[in-house]
């Protein structure tokens, strides 16, 4: 992972891209079906074995009487999802690595409060900013959830605020923090349209105010806006690419045995 700015950045992965030529294979945890052009291109560039096994992630495995883990004394937040009505829930995800600056943070909260959506929020440490606003009942903020199963079973949107890829059926708001998030962006939007970006302002550290923040959670949150049931719809086709992609004879399930053999002529 190579994160920074200007010149560093782009040292850093004239350095990663020198050691490829060294490598005996390329492992990759995205999918073929939605990385055709790049993938096919890389192929063509390198002489090496290029596999996809996306994704790396036991989410299929779930079942819906599957319970997730609560520890002693923490709120059952899955209880309180199973409480709000269908497709109402704003799932937002802080990330663990690099997430947004302090101050950009605050006008998310304060957006996503103006917004009046139900939000289920997972961020570490940062509780403290939702005290005193908003409706406690429209909101529940925890520092860990069993995102799998939440996104598995009844989340409408998922606000990444760090450089993970959507697997579940989701549509997204984005903000890129690192060197391929970008890229990720434009795939998410451009590509494979399951999502919108959020525009920053000129101004002092390019801030998304807090009125930017709760018009875009409106717009996604609406069930009868014909834009949302569009993005709904293509993040629907997306998960179902991924499904047959680890299916018995998908492109992933293909991809992982191949590597496998591979390593056994090795």
């Amino acid at each position: 992972m190579v994160y920074g700015n200007g010149s560093e950045v782009m040292h850093r992965v004239q350095e990663a891209m020198s050691r490829v030529a060294k490598a005996q294979y390329l492992l990759f945890t995205s999918i073929y079906e939605l990385e055709a052009q790049t993938i096919d291109g890389l192929k063509e560039k390198l002489q090496i074995p290029i596999y996809s096994i996306g994704p790396a992630i036991p989410y299929f495995k779930l079942r819906d009487k599957l319970s997730p883990i609560i520890h002693n004394n923490e709120p059952n937040y899955v209880e309180w999802l199973d409480s709000q009505p269908k497709a109402s829930v704003l799932y937002i995800s802080q990330g663990s690595f690099l997430s947004v600056s302090s101050a950009q943070l605050d006008k998310i909260v304060a957006g996503v409060i103006d917004s009046g959506v139900r939000y289920l929020w997972v961020t570490r440490g940062e509780v403290a900013r939702f005290k005193g606003g908003g409706d406690d009942n429209m909101g529940f903020v925890l520092p860990w959830c069993d995102q799998l199963m939440v996104l598995g079973i009844l989340v409408t949107l998922w606000v990444e605020l760090d450089e993970r890829r959507p697997i579940c059926r989701c549509s997204n708001a984005y903000f890129p923090q690192i060197l391929g998030s970008s890229a990720k962006s434009k795939s998410i939007v451009d590509d494979w349209k399951i999502g919108l970006r959020v525009k920053r302002e000129e101004g002092v550290e390019s801030l998304v105010t807090r009125d930017e923040i709760a018009k875009l959670v409106r717009r996604f949150m609406d069930l009868e806006n014909e834009e949302g049931k569009e993005l709904r719809r293509r993040a629907k086709n997306i998960k179902e690419i991924c499904r047959r992609a680890v299916a018995e004879g998908g492109s992933s399930q293909t991809d992982i045995d191949g590597f496998i053999k591979d390593i056994l002529q090795c």
